[in-house]
Order: C-alpha cells, then structure tokens, then sequence
C-alpha cells in the first residue's frame, strides 16, 4: 500500500505577527511537492489531545497580512503533562507525518530539541517579538513589534513636548531587551533600559541626573524606554494584580515603568508618565519584513524535510536562509548585541 506523504505543522507559545504568513508559505510549499499537510491546534496540546485540520490552498489563502495564528497557540509544554512526550509520538505516528514543523520561540524549540531527541522527526521556524532565539539574526515578529513601538515613542514624543515631561514607554522583553534597543535607537530616545543590565541606585541615580541636566540645558522634555524586565535594584517587577509565583510566568511580568515614574518624580521633582504597550506588540497586522521572512522560513523547512534533514532550525544569517541544529538553538538565550546598544547610547542624553 503507498504512503501518504504526510506533514504536521504547529505554533507553539505565544502568538506573533506573521505566523500565518509562515503557516501559509509551510502549506503551499509542501503542496507543491505532493506532502498532504495537518494543522495540529494550539501549539503541543493538538497533538496531546489530537485537535487538529487538514490544510490546503483554500484555507491557507488570503492570511499572509492576518496577524495571530489561524491554528491557535498555547505554552503547554509535553513535558509537563503525564505520558506527554510518549502522548505526542503517538499522534504523531497515528496521522502517519513524515515530520513535523514546529513555530516558536526559546521554550518551544526547546521542547522541540528535546522531543527529536527521543525520536521525533521535526524542524523549527523561529519566532518571537523578543528576537531572544540563537543561531539566527531575527525572529518572526520582532520587526512588526519594534515598528509599533517605534510608533508609540513618536507619539508620545510630540505629548512630551507639548506638556514639558518625561515620557516612559514600557514595551517587552523578559529576558532581552531587543525591541527596546532597536526602537529606541529609531526614535532617538533618551535613554533605554534593557535587563542585560541592571539599574541599582548608582544606575538610577545617573538617570535622574541625566534627565535634570535636560531639563537644565532647556530640553523640557525626554522620552525613555524600559523593557518589561529590567530589574531594579536586583528585581523584577511584576504585574500588581497577578501573584508572583516560582515558575515566573512571563505573562506576569510588568509595571517596571511605573516603579521607575515615581523613582524619577521623588528624585528630580519632574513631571512622569507612563505608557505601556502590553500585548499590542503582539498583535496585528506584521510588516513586509515579516511577512517574507515567514515566507522564506516556510520555504526552507519544507526543503529540509524533504532532504530528512530533521532536529534543524530555519535561520537568517546576513540576507541568505540557512539551518542550524535545534540543539545550538535549545542552549539558553540570544541577548541584545551590545555593538547596536553602545551606537544608541551615543544619543541618550
């Protein structure tokens, strides 16, 4: 009897523009080469609980310029679920997949490394707004939300001007402060705090000063932009309604901007808000740049499965698409490159 030639697809985590545009190019690229393809809902929980839909040129047409995800994500991990990693590869093997395309950030390529490990055969597009994924220069989705908050601090300069006060926007980034620098640097912002370094009382101090010496210099106004995890004075901030708990829930996190108004106002006597995109970065329509990134990451994984070239992640390095090991990719976290930080630097103050 003839096999099927058969792939699953899945976006773990949390969602990003243009993982449809990635679902998309996925789809219509396998079925180019004659690969059926079955869209596994929200993340790993589709193949744990078996939801899932066959995906064809129908579907998949019109959704490059929709943001969020047509299969739906979640963070569950398998490896948190009783019997999850076995639960997965029983799915897997059921639907007779050749392989399976993983979408994520950090957590879910490492739990992707770890599945073809114990004998999964898949391949892993990169995405996140935190553009916090090695081996590869950007992620799906960073650039859209770098745009959106380079859009905010525009806005929020010219209310900053007419009104004679410091302006701080507070975007994402748990670990990395990715967009903070790069939309930083695009709107010129004063000052940006990421969490590869932490702000203690000397760091906050020089802050103040630097805002002061604006002010004194007759620049009555300045805008500063301060990734969610910054730490102050060794700690991260955490959402006031929502319990810290030990697991650091990343949706949790946040208010770090207001903490840092009212250490500004006690310190200087200048005038402070306080702005937060929250979950706006997330959403919405993504940007040409991540709409042809996706497109091009689509493209390659389908090309690698078709090599059996598994436990490999698509990748950009310079303008070219590559692959790397997902196991290079599962080994901790890609922070801010301090070359771009110091070329925003040259401008605070």
């Amino acid at each position: 009897m003839e096999v099927k030639k058969r792939i699953g697809i899945l976006t773990g985590g949390g969602d990003c523009p243009g993982l449809n545009a990635a679902i998309r190019a996925t789809t219509k690229a396998a079925l180019k080469m004659d690969y059926e393809v079955i869209g596994f809902h929200d993340g790993w929980e589709g193949l744990l609980f078996n939801r899932s839909e066959a995906l064809d040129r129908i579907k998949t047409s019109g959704i490059i310029d929709r943001g969020g995800t047509i299969l739906g994500a979640s963070r569950t991990s398998p490896f948190k679920i009783k019997d999850g990693p076995q639960r997965v590869l029983d799915t897997f093997n059921e639907f007779g997949l050749r392989a399976l395309v993983v979408l994520g950030g950090e957590g879910t390529l490492s739990v992707a490394s770890q599945l073809y490990e114990k004998g999964l055969p898949l391949v892993g597009i990169p995405k996140t707004i935190d553009n916090d994924v090695k081996e590869t220069d950007f992620t799906i989705g960073f650039q859209t939300a770098v745009q959106i908050a380079t859009d905010a601090l525009d806005r929020l300069r010219s209310t900053a001007a007419s009104h004679h006060r410091v302006m701080i926007l507070e975007v994402m980034g748990r670990r990395t402060g990715w967009i903070a620098t790069y939309a930083g640097m695009a709107n010129g912002a004063d000052a940006i705090l990421i969490p590869e370094i932490p702000m203690d009382e000397k760091s906050t101090d020089e802050l103040c000063n630097m805002l002061e010496s604006r002010n004194q210099r007759g620049i009555n106004f300045s805008i500063v932009v301060v990734a969610e995890g910054v730490q102050l004075g060794g700690e991260v901030i955490f959402k006031p309604s929502l319990p810290m708990d030990k697991h650091e829930d990343p949706d949790r996190l946040g208010g770090v901007g207001q903490v840092l108004a009212t250490l500004i106002e006690r310190k200087t006597g200048l005038h402070v808000r306080v702005s937060s995109l929250d979950y706006i970065q997330r959403g919405g329509t993504p940007v040409a740049y991540d709409r042809s990134l996706a497109t091009a990451f689509g493209v390659k994984a389908v090309e690698l499965i078709s090599k059996n070239r598994f436990g490999e992640m698509t990748a950009l390095r310079g303008n070219s698409i590559h692959s790397v090991p997902l196991q290079k990719v599962a080994d901790g976290i890609k922070t801010v490159n301090m070359s771009a930080y110091k070329i925003a630097k040259i401008f605070f103050g």
